[in-house]
Parts: structure tokens; sequence; C-alpha cells
């Protein structure tokens, strides 16, 4: 994707997010799906932040240099307590509250409830990307047969 079509298209795929979010009365900027959240983070235009657990990220993989703040820790997901200081530190180069955040998890409901923390904290355009790394369970009991970043066949690394 060339620097003009990014630029042409990025931002107006964040401004569909805000649209959808203000008709939803969601109460962060809104959700953008694994491909335009993979491109605005290649383009440089947004922060990719995994909010999964530690463990998750080593067993289950993660998007090569997204940064990591946990919403929760542990195989019991204990919520963190320290994540908005944690994201505020981490994104304190990269514009601060006012950086342009893609919020990532498993499905994109743990993620939707960080995006919500960090708008009350303060954070001015932060966004879940819908579907999560790995998706929804499907009919089987079973992620990443149907949607995810995963299953859409965006860049991921395992340990």
């Amino acid at each position: 994707m060339s620097s003009e079509v990014a630029e042409a298209v990025l931002p107006e795929a964040l401004e569909r997010a805000r649209t959808a979010a203000a008709e939803q009365g969601l109460p962060y900027a809104g959700g953008v799906s694994p491909a335009e959240a993979w491109a605005l983070f290649q383009a440089g235009q947004a922060a990719l932040v995994d909010v999964r657990s530690g463990e998750e990220r080593k067993f289950v993989g993660h998007v090569p240099d997204s940064l990591h703040v946990p919403w929760a820790t542990g195989t019991s997901l204990t919520r963190n307590p320290r994540f908005v200081r944690e994201l505020e530190a981490k994104l304190a180069r990269q514009g601060g509250k006012e950086a342009v955040l893609l919020l990532l998890c498993r499905s994109g409901k743990r993620s939707a409830a960080a995006a919500e923390a960090a708008h009350k904290a303060g954070f001015t355009q932060v966004y879940n990307v819908l579907e999560g790394f790995e998706g929804e369970i499907d009919e089987r009991g079973q992620r990443g047969h149907g949607d995810g970043w995963r299953f859409r066949g965006l860049p991921w690394i395992q340990d």
C-alpha cells in the first residue's frame, strides 16, 4: 500500500469507527478490523497494544513489535490494577494520551473493557481491534476457524 493510499484510506477507517462508536454509545473511539489495525500499525499511524496475559502472548503468539500491557494477569486472568499507569508509561514517547491506540486481546472482549478504562483515564484515541487475536469460539468449542488476527492471515510470531 502506497503512503498516499494509506493516508487517504486509514483516517477514513478511524472516522468510520468513531461514527459507529457514537451510534452504538461506546465509551471509547470505536473498533477496527484486524486488517485495518495492521495497516495503521504498519504505516506508523497507531500503536498496537496487546492486552492479553504474558502467558497468552508466549504460548499462543503475538504480533511482532506490538507493545504489551496486560489487562489481566496469570492463568486466572486477575485484573491488572496498574493497567492505566503501565499504558501511560509505554506510550509516553509515542504521543501519550493523544496517541492512536489499537488494543488487541483474544477475542475483542477484554480489549473493549481495556479501551473503556483507557478512555476514562484520558486517552482520546483508543480503539478496540475487533475479533481479537484468536477470534470467537465456534460451534466445536474452538477459536481461530472463522475470525481473528491469525485467521485473517496477518503477521504473528510465537516463542
